[in-house]
């Protein structure tokens, strides 16, 4: 047989492996997601009904890990935008999830670290997402850290996802540049026109 053509029984070898993969992905991708959201929605409810009460710390590691109750109108960690931010954080959060989603269908079967990144980012964002849908006195954060007076913003398992997939999207983005690197633009060489003397 000739160099070029591929032997039916290496096709046939390949067609498995290729069937598996694409099954694959959309089983980790959809875990993900499914998985980020039911255990958002679960402690949420836990929190709103276990804490409490807004802002009344309680200790699990001391002063370095407590559990508080906020409502955040804003997006992660607490970045408010002013009294629309429930409005504006609900429609960026759709149009980041069709983002998301044409990032998916675009990511390869075989692209582990790039369909776990995804599932996260997505899972999250769906997690906060219903919150703003559901109430309009905000998102349920309820994990604090931090020492005394110095805090990191109260968060929740949402946002814990969010954060985590976006490290690995990036990671994945910058792994697939770097194995795939822009070609230089080549500049067209117009070659002179010679011009006869004549005689």
């Amino acid at each position: 047989p000739t160099r070029g053509c591929a032997s039916p029984a290496s096709s046939e070898r390949k067609m498995p492996r290729s069937n598996s993969l694409n099954r694959a992905k959309p089983a980790v991708f959809w875990s993900l997601v499914a998985g980020v959201v039911a255990i958002d929605v679960i402690t949420k409810l836990m929190a709103v009904d276990v804490l409490p009460g807004q802002r009344v710390p309680r200790e699990v590691m001391g002063d370095w890990v407590r559990l508080t109750l906020v409502f955040n109108r804003g997006a992660a960690f607490g970045l408010n935008l002013g009294p629309w931010s429930r409005e504006i954080f609900l429609v960026l959060t759709i149009v980041a999830l069709a983002i998301l989603a044409r990032l998916y269908r675009g990511t390869r079967a075989d692209d582990v670290l790039r369909v776990v990144a995804l599932g996260l980012v997505c899972g999250g964002a769906i997690g906060n997402l219903i919150d703003r849908v559901r109430s309009p006195i905000g998102v349920v954060d309820f994990m604090d850290v931090g020492f005394r007076d110095w805090r990191w913003p109260t968060f929740n398992v949402a946002d814990i996802a969010v954060s985590t997939g976006a490290f690995l999207l990036a990671w994945a983005l910058w792994g697939e540049e770097k194995r795939h690197p822009a070609q230089p633009a080549v500049a067209e060489v117009v070659p002179e026109a010679k011009v006869s003397t004549g005689g």
